[in-house]
């Protein structure tokens, strides 16, 4: 690589304070399904339409959060649904980042842990993916939001535009996982 002196003295001191304390990217995973894989049936709403699933939230991991984390929310949304303009399925907020994750099942309603938002179809639940019979697989990008608000101080019931608009400001990083489902 061929730096000017100037450009190179510029960017050392930019370089030193690019991430203070932390060791790596923002990062999350799952065990329930891999970044570009299927996920799992026991994720996969109920219905016999959708392949008789269990419904559970999946199991969820992450680690080198931003400095200044306080609080930690997570969207699920599928933008090949809803013919195209998008379906989201789940909602959380309010997660105390000293989890280091979620267990699967475990954050399908809201509890001392984590607050549950609205999904499309306006219930403060998880719905699992559901993609009409025939459709090629869906994409359902869960999304790691890192924030500097407290647990606790976003209010219960926001739907994806509320959360989002709450967040203005306050989102220090964010990471997505994506998987795939179809039947």
């Amino acid at each position: 690589m061929n730096l000017k002196p100037w450009l190179f003295a510029a960017l050392l001191p930019c370089s030193a304070l690019a991430a203070p304390g932390n060791t790596g990217a923002l990062s999350i995973s799952s065990s329930s399904f891999t970044d570009g894989g299927m996920i799992a049936l026991s994720q996969v709403g109920p219905d016999p339409a959708c392949g008789s699933g269990e419904e559970r939230t999946p199991q969820l991991s992450w680690e080198n959060l931003p400095e200044g984390t306080r609080s930690l929310a997570l969207v699920m949304f599928d933008p090949d649904g809803g013919k195209g303009l998008g379906v989201v399925h789940w909602v959380a907020y309010n997660i105390d980042p000293a989890l280091d994750g979620l267990e699967q099942g475990a954050a399908g309603q809201t509890t001392q842990a984590v607050t549950v938002g609205r999904n499309s179809r306006g219930a403060l639940a998880y719905r699992g993916p559901c993609p009409p019979a025939g459709d090629n697989p869906h994409h359902y990008a869960l999304t790691l939001i890192a924030t500097d608000l407290p647990p606790g101080s976003l209010a219960e019931g926001l739907d994806r535009q509320g959360l989002l608009e709450a967040l203005q400001g306050h989102a220090l990083g964010a990471q997505s996982l994506v998987g795939r489902y179809g039947h």
